[in-house]
């Protein structure tokens, strides 16, 4: 069987969790079928996953304005280069519309992922004007099109029925995001981790909370500073995040840590994106991740920081608690949030003082802490291993085939 992957992102070039999820997938498909991905930034050097046929394409030539429209422009190539194969499977809006055309051009199925919902990110508005009704069309197109969808968690499931009511929802198979459990783990020696953790003036005895993410509005960045605001002075928060989705809530979130330091120490912002290796030093090292997301299909940084044995404190929202067993592998927050698709709690000061209580709660019992840790560990290598998510899109491939 030949499967095509579509997406936005591929090794090297990998910006968020679609895109992790893209790599990894391919790796553990090659070896049940021939695959083949095509995605954006260029063609590639070498062969970034052993095993895969990739093709890269730049924007088309001459094609200007929204980026939305450069996509489309992408799109069209990808179409054609997806002939020959059996089975089309397209991750994000990107590459939704492509995965569209080239269903109804070869007569193939197109399988969607799920990793995020248009209707659910009306705040891309001031990102991209009009360029935000392109995407929320060529989404909604290739939903309700679709031969099968793949949810990454059981909320993601109810977000797309709820959100595209016309899909069948015989279509739609959860299966969640996968982590690699050699890449994510806590190193034998503590050495080398101590020394870099100290490098940013971070002290090793001292309660530290982690956030890993970009900085939009889903992730709920501001409501999680305002409650470190909240949090006992000897409680340090390392913030890896960067990306911001507009000027105006990188602006918000720049005065807030500002704030933050001016009336306390061990608050470290990293901006960059940090090398693999670094990320599992700072995470081995810390002593709660936390996930103050609104809006969460599921998170794989949620899955990483367990592999390294985090607990995690978390939204109750979205994917996030089929990552998190409350009392178990972490905290669940409780939010009431406002149903008009952009995941506003109802009450903000209700929810970051809950958040704040959650991680005081984590952070005052370190042995609490590391039992809910190592807890966390066990249920990703039994639940989220790539290899039985292989198995079980392999089966999912085969049953769309089947009925198509």
């Amino acid at each position: 069987m030949r499967v095509d992957l579509l997406t936005r992102e591929y090794p090297p070039n990998i910006y968020g969790g679609a895109g992790v999820h893209v790599a990894e997938l391919s790796k553990v498909l090659a070896d049940h079928a021939d695959v083949h991905v095509h995605a954006f930034d260029g063609p590639r050097d070498g062969n970034p996953v052993p095993g895969v046929t990739v093709t890269g394409y730049d924007y088309l030539d001459g094609l200007e304005g929204n980026d939305a429209i450069k996509t489309f422009g992408v799109d069209l190539q990808m179409v054609a280069g997806v002939e020959g194969a059996d089975l089309v499977h397209s991750h994000t809006w990107y590459a939704n519309l492509a995965g569209h055309l080239s269903g109804l051009m070869y007569s193939i199925p197109h399988i969607i992922s799920a990793h995020s919902l248009e209707p659910l990110r009306p705040w891309k508005r001031e990102q991209l004007g009009g360029g935000y009704e392109l995407s929320a069309f060529a989404e909604k197109t290739a939903y309700e099109g679709a031969a099968g969808l793949v949810a990454v968690s059981r909320a993601m499931r109810e977000d797309i029925l709820r959100s595209y009511p016309k899909v069948d929802e015989s279509k739609v198979e959860v299966i969640h995001n996968g982590i690699d459990l050699d890449a994510w783990k806590r190193p034998e020696s503590l050495d080398e981790a101590e020394a870099y953790f100290r490098s940013y003036g971070l002290d090793p005895d001292r309660p530290t909370i982690i956030f890993v993410g970009r900085i939009t509005r889903q992730k709920g960045v501001p409501h999680f500073l305002r409650a470190v605001a909240q949090l006992p002075r000897d409680i340090q928060v390392i913030l890896c995040a960067g990306k911001p989705d507009t000027v105006e809530i990188a602006n918000e979130v720049r005065g807030l840590v500002e704030d933050l330091q001016k009336e306390r120490d061990g608050i470290v912002w990293i901006e960059e994106h940090l090398p693999h290796d670094k990320m599992v030093f700072l995470q081995s090292m810390s002593t709660t991740f936390v996930t103050p997301s609104v809006y969460e299909p599921l998170g794989i940084v949620n899955l990483e920081a367990m592999a390294c044995g985090l607990p995690v404190v978390g939204s109750d929202t979205g994917g996030i608690p089929d990552c998190i067993v409350h009392n178990e592998t972490g905290l669940l927050v409780p939010i009431d949030q406002v149903d008009d698709g952009t995941g506003t709690p109802k009450d903000s000061t209700q929810f970051e003082a809950d958040l704040a209580s959650a991680l005081v709660e984590v952070c005052a019992d370190p042995e609490r802490a590391a039992a809910m840790g190592k807890v966390g560990r066990k249920r990703v290598e039994e639940q989220f291993s790539w290899d039985s998510i292989a198995v079980k899109t392999m089966d999912f491939y085969r049953r769309v085939l089947d009925r198509f």
